[in-house]
């Protein structure tokens, strides 16, 4: 039987709770192999993003080659890219990969600290969005995708949705943790029609990687071969069960992260 392989493009987090190290925590928790392309470096921890080290365009072409020409990978997941000149080295290096691909893209960091130039919006919307079979903008992140101030509830967010599918996009998945109210509502709009996934809000500062977290386990469910509603909706389940737990954990001083292996660590 063929192992189910999933590739995370991001950039490597030092604190662990996020990007690179949160997508292969949840392809490993989720029974997937995890392979990666690092697009930048950060130094962070959970309360502060203090450097970026952008990674040469070539060398992540270099990796995504090295990666798509050994490994079968069923579902690519892609994160934080930071430059446009790293856009364009993704978009080229997945030019000819024929599988599923999740786009989350990555513009805050939870601490506040920007991840993503405008230029590079400008080249994710270009280059990536018209890619990618699911877009993953949390509710400021979709915002800066169109232009247009934040939705306000659960019509505004489909609609924005549906905006951002007329860019190219597949379908698209508005999060909703950052809305307000005792439900968070994430949105799934597609050909299909729209479908919301609703589960109640935790009070908990932990909610680090989140993001991340959410599209690389939804690419794991893909890569597996659920229907995209199906995966989302596991994936969404899960990670609201990761969130739940993160206070178990005794990470940092500010933002800790959910807890990826809340189904094994008892």
């Amino acid at each position: 039987m063929t192992t189910v392989a999933a590739l995370t493009i991001a950039g490597s987090d030092s604190g662990g709770g996020a990007g690179i190290q949160a997508d292969l925590k949840t392809f490993s928790a989720l029974g997937v192999y995890g392979a990666s392309v690092v697009t930048a470096v950060t130094a962070q921890n959970t309360c502060a993003v203090t450097a970026i080290h952008a990674i040469p365009a070539g060398i992540i072409r270099a990796q995504i080659s090295a990666v798509l020409s050994d490994i079968k990978v069923h579902a690519i997941k892609i994160g934080m890219l930071g430059t446009p000149d790293a856009t364009l080295a993704v978009s080229e290096g997945i030019a000819a990969y024929g599988g599923v691909v999740v786009l989350d893209p990555v513009m805050v960091a939870k601490s506040g600290d920007a991840l993503l130039t405008g230029e590079a919006i400008a080249a994710l919307l270009r280059h990536l969005v018209p890619r990618a079979d699911l877009v993953t903008p949390n509710l400021p992140e979709a915002a800066k995708l169109l232009g247009c101030e934040q939705a306000q509830g659960r019509d505004e967010a489909a609609a924005q949705g549906q905006a951002i599918c007329a860019l190219g996009a597949r379908a698209v998945l508005m999060k909703g943790g950052h809305a307000e109210g005792p439900l968070c509502e994430d949105v799934l709009v597609s050909a299909e029609g729209v479908c919301v996934f609703t589960a109640p809000r935790i009070a908990t500062r932990n909610t680090h990687g989140t993001g991340c977290t959410l599209s690389s386990a939804i690419a794991a469910e893909l890569a597996k071969g659920r229907p995209l509603a199906e995966a989302t909706g596991v994936a969404h389940d899960w990670l609201h069960a990761a969130i739940t737990r993160a206070d178990e954990l005794k990470i940092g001083s500010g933002h800790g992260p959910v807890h990826h292996f809340h189904g094994t660590w008892r």
